[in-house]
């Protein structure tokens, strides 16, 4: 042991307790502060993992929790194997600047929904980029005025997105050309293809394609022994509101204007196997195949060949 100290989560407080070391390993946990954190110890030349809460048991279900406790389990893990705290990749400070954006006006639009079902009353059924004052015209006039100012901030976080997205389209070439690679896939337009590149922020950092799937949990988790292989739930993982929008696209594709696809003739197939669930594992099974087929177009640069597969048949029996 040859330091311990306290200090605040400031700029400054990290600037001054940490500019004077030599360039050291430094290990954190996912939260709040972990994304500028580890973006300011990086710039000052330090080695940062940032540690995945979930993955770090030996912390969080620990009965003897506290600060000082935690700090040197995560030291000593981080000495004798970094792999063991699942480190994860924060995305740059200008992809969650834009994503904060998106989130917001999806927080909002959920407040609202949420809101008026409480009230025994419901808002009309729309997207995202419809939600606005005038589908409260159903409303009673008080919820109206109350949801007044909500929706109105919707509407404006709305024009903003349009706006992004509009200069986005114009300067693709200079800004995110990989934009127009995800969107040749129909189901995916520009709020998925932008959000999943800000999310991933760098395609390089998998080693497969498949391995975006697993990214943002959306494989079945795994508890074999011996011959038990249970059935288990996706394992959720990862972020949340690009996997929901990723299981939009999943629907378009299987819903009746989705393009005749090799994906979506796999999911159907994998719909009709019978159970109660099958549409629903469907449903998530296009999605983690959507999340390697984007991944895919990403990094290859490649023209989306929507039956590329069964052209290959084709071919074979000519």
């Amino acid at each position: 042991m040859i330091l311990e100290h306290s200090l605040p989560t400031t700029p400054k407080g990290i600037q001054q307790a940490f500019r004077r070391i030599p360039r050291s390993r430094i290990a954190l946990e996912t939260g709040t502060h972990s994304p500028w954190v580890s973006r300011q110890l990086t710039e000052m030349g330090h080695e940062v993992i940032v540690a995945h809460a979930r993955n770090v048991r030996l912390i969080g279900e620990s009965s003897r929790k506290d600060d000082q406790l935690d700090a040197r389990t995560l030291a000593r893990v981080a000495r004798i194997d970094p792999g063991l705290l699942g480190p994860v990749r924060h995305r740059s400070a200008e992809a969650q600047i834009h994503l904060t954006v998106i989130r917001a006006r999806a927080a909002l639009v959920n407040a609202a929904r949420g809101l008026t079902k409480s009230y025994g009353q419901r808002l009309r059924k729309c997207g995202t980029e419809q939600m606005n004052r005038e589908i409260a015209k159903g409303l009673s006039q008080e919820l109206r005025d109350a949801l007044d100012p909500l929706l109105g901030e919707i509407e404006s976080l709305n024009e903003r997105i349009a706006e992004y997205n509009r200069r986005a389209e114009q300067i693709a070439k200079e800004v995110h050309p990989e934009v127009a690679l995800l969107k040749q896939v129909k189901g995916v337009g520009t709020l998925i293809a932008l959000t999943y590149i800000l999310t991933l922020d760098d395609p390089h950092r998998f080693h497969r394609s498949r391995d975006a799937g697993c990214f943002l949990g959306l494989r079945p988790g795994r508890r074999n022994s011996g011959n038990s292989e249970p059935q288990l739930h996706i394992s959720k993982e990862g972020d949340r509101y690009l996997r929901t929008l990723l299981v939009q696209g999943a629907h378009y594709i299987l819903g009746p204007f989705g393009q005749d696809s090799d994906l979506r003739c796999w999911g159907l197939k994998l719909a009709e196997r019978g159970g109660k669930n099958a549409e629903k594992r469907a449903v998530v099974a296009v999605a983690r195949k959507l999340t390697v087929l984007l991944h895919k177009l990403w990094v290859s640069g490649e023209v989306y060949e929507p039956l590329r597969n069964n052209h290959k048949v084709e071919s074979a029996v000519a």
